[in-house]
């Protein structure tokens, strides 16, 4: 099984950090954000080849000399982002993934010590066309307060709150059905995952939701991100066995 991390984007609400450095070469204690990704991608056996897409013409070639030794990883291969959405990189690399019957894909703004095995069998057992990494649980930033009456009568300080529905995250196992479903948007300059392609999926009850309990799960949308939330950052690497 190949992996894909989606490196590219414009970062924007990482600026003004990512007018600088890519979202992906955010630093985590000296080592950039994909670096963690990479590692950990690595730590399971089947996963026999990382893509990484993004922009390497430009800020993201960063990343590209970030491994330009091959000693440091020689499972990484790297792809130009196609500037044509989502679906439309993958489009872009289908033929790299022609011969594998699912692949992960990983957004590299995603920091999570989801198992990917335990993923991989629910995948299989489900017989989907994707599986896609959800929580039903959400840690707030901010303090909440139990109301009654126009009166505060206790306040909680950044709870852990049900959410009324599931969030779904930045972690995909895909399998070959979602490529052709891709190129058969061939006429379509820009293709977004969700809306062209998974929607459609859904309506047909072909995507499973793997949730990922109370594992913690971080959007690093910028280096502000990390600094809020030291202690989820610290508990994440070390449940990546880093």
């Amino acid at each position: 099984m190949k992996a894909v991390i989606l490196a590219g984007g414009k970062g924007t609400r990482g600026k003004p950090y990512t007018e600088h450095f890519p979202k992906a070469m955010t630093p985590i204690n000296e080592k950039p954000l994909i670096d963690y990704i990479v590692r950990y991608l690595n730590s399971f056996g089947f996963i026999k080849e990382i893509i990484i897409v993004s922009d390497f013409n430009g800020i993201g070639g960063q990343i590209k000399n970030y491994y330009q030794n091959p000693k440091i990883n020689k499972k990484i291969s790297f792809v130009q982002d196609s500037q044509s959405g989502t679906a439309g990189d993958l489009r872009h690399i289908g033929k790299k993934l022609d011969d594998e019957s699912g692949f992960i894909l990983w957004f590299v703004d995603n920091l999570c010590a989801i198992d990917l095995k335990k993923m991989h069998k629910y995948f299989i057992k489900n017989q989907s066309a994707a599986c896609i990494a959800t929580r039903k649980k959400r840690r707030e930033e901010t303090g909440f307060a139990i109301v009654e009456n126009g009166i505060i009568k206790q306040f909680k300080e950044k709870p852990t709150i049900d959410l009324p529905m599931s969030e779904c995250l930045g972690i995909y196992i895909l399998g070959h059905e979602i490529i052709n479903r891709i190129k058969s948007k061939d006429k379509q300059k820009e293709i977004n995952l969700s809306f062209d392609i998974l929607q459609d999926l859904s309506n047909e009850g072909k995507i499973s939701a793997y949730d990922i309990g109370d594992s913690q799960w971080l959007d690093v949308e910028s280096p502000m991100t990390l600094e809020r939330n030291q202690k989820d950052v610290k508990k994440i690497i070390k449940q990546m066995g880093f």
